[in-house]
C-alpha cells in the first residue's frame, strides 16, 4: 500500500448476524472505494461481530466529512453498530506523562524523531522536574505540576486544561507514578495508555524486582493497557516475558524488567496510533 494514499479506516463491533463483511464490503466497493486491508472476528461465545477495513478514498465517492454519517444512516442504526472512523491523514496529537524514570520516554520519542509513527507529541507533563533536560533535547513543551493530596484536584484540572489547549488526542504514562483520577479517565476513555511490570498484584510496593527476586522467579514480564478507574485492570493492550536464572542478580531483573517495559509500552503505542485496537467490555481484539 502506498503511504501517499488517503485512506479511510472502520472499527466496528455490533451482535453478529449473516451477511455483515458482505454488507460492509458492499458499501465501500459500490461507492468507488478499493478495500486494501480487512480482518474480521466473531465472539462465538457472546455473539458479537468485530471487524476492521481499510480502502482507498482516491476514487470513493462520498466526500470524506461525510462517510460517517452515511454509513450510520445506512447501516450503523440498523445493525446495532458501534463504530469509529479514522482517516489516515490525520496525524493523533499525543501528550507523554512521566515522573523521574526516562527508560520509556526515551523509547518512544527515539521512534518518534525517526518517523517510525504517524502522531505528533507536542507536550510532556510530569510531577517533577527532574527530565525537564529531554524537552529541550527534542523540542518539546515541557510542565512541571507538583501534585500532593492536598492540590491533586486543582493541579489535575491544571492539567485537563493543557491537554485541551494542546488538541490532545490520547495520553502515554511512561512510568507516570500518580494515579489518575475518574475525572482524567472519562475524558479519555481507552485513550491513556500505561505501562506496569506484570507482577502485580503479587509483587506490590516500591520494589516488585527486589521481591521477586527473592521468591526466584524464572520469568518476569510487563504489561501494557488502557487506564480505567479500576487500578491496573483496564483493558489489555500488549504483554510480553523474559526469562531470568539463579545467574541473574537484583539489578539484572531491574535492568530486563526495564527494557521490557519499554519495549511492550512502545508496542502499544504503536497499535493504537495504527487503529488497531478495538475494545470491548475490559478486553481488546487487536489486529494484525
Amino acid at each position: 500500500m502506498s503511504i501517499h494514499k488517503k485512506t479511510a479506516i472502520l472499527l466496528i463491533h455490533c451482535p453478529d448476524r449473516p451477511g455483515l463483511v458482505a454488507t460492509i464490503t458492499d458499501f465501500i466497493h459500490v461507492n468507488g472505494g478499493n478495500i486494501l486491508y480487512l480482518d474480521q472476528h466473531v465472539d462465538r461465545e457472546h455473539k458479537v461481530f468485530f471487524m476492521r477495513v481499510e480502502w482507498d478514498l482516491t476514487d470513493f465517492v462520498i466526500p470524506a466529512d461525510k462517510i460517517e454519517e452515511y454509513f450510520n444512516t445506512l447501516y450503523g442504526s440498523k445493525y446495532e453498530m458501534h463504530f469509529r472512523l479514522y482517516q489516515n491523514d490525520y496525524k493523533p496529537r499525543m501528550a507523554i506523562f512521566v515522573s523521574k524514570m526516562s527508560h520509556c520516554i526515551y523509547d518512544l520519542l527515539a521512534r518518534y524523531t525517526a518517523g517510525e509513527w504517524k502522531v505528533e507529541i507536542p507536550l510532556i507533563i510530569s510531577n517533577h522536574p527532574d527530565l525537564e533536560e529531554i524537552g529541550k533535547r527534542f523540542g518539546i513543551d515541557y510542565y512541571v505540576f507538583p501534585i500532593t493530596k492536598e492540590n491533586k484536584e486543582e493541579q489535575e484540572a491544571a492539567e485537563l486544561a493543557l491537554l485541551e489547549k494542546y488538541r490532545i488526542d490520547f495520553i502515554v504514562l511512561a512510568r507516570y507514578m500518580q494515579v489518575i483520577t475518574d475525572r482524567m479517565i472519562a475524558r479519555y476513555p481507552n485513550r491513556i495508555i500505561n505501562i506496569h511490570h506484570s507482577f502485580l498484584p503479587a509483587f506490590v510496593g516500591a520494589k516488585p524486582y527486589h521481591a521477586a527476586f527473592e521468591r526466584g522467579v524464572k520469568l518476569i514480564g510487563a504489561t501494557s493497557h488502557y487506564v480505567t478507574a479500576d487500578l491496573d485492570a483496564g483493558p489489555i493492550i500488549e504483554q510480553d516475558i523474559v526469562r531470568i536464572s539463579h545467574k541473574d542478580t537484583v539489578e539484572d531483573l531491574i535492568s530486563k524488567g526495564r527494557d521490557l517495559e519499554k519495549i511492550v509500552l512502545s508496542r502499544a503505542v504503536e497499535k493504537h496510533i495504527q487503529r488497531k485496537v478495538l475494545t470491548y467490555k475490559n478486553k481488546t481484539v487487536i489486529f494484525s
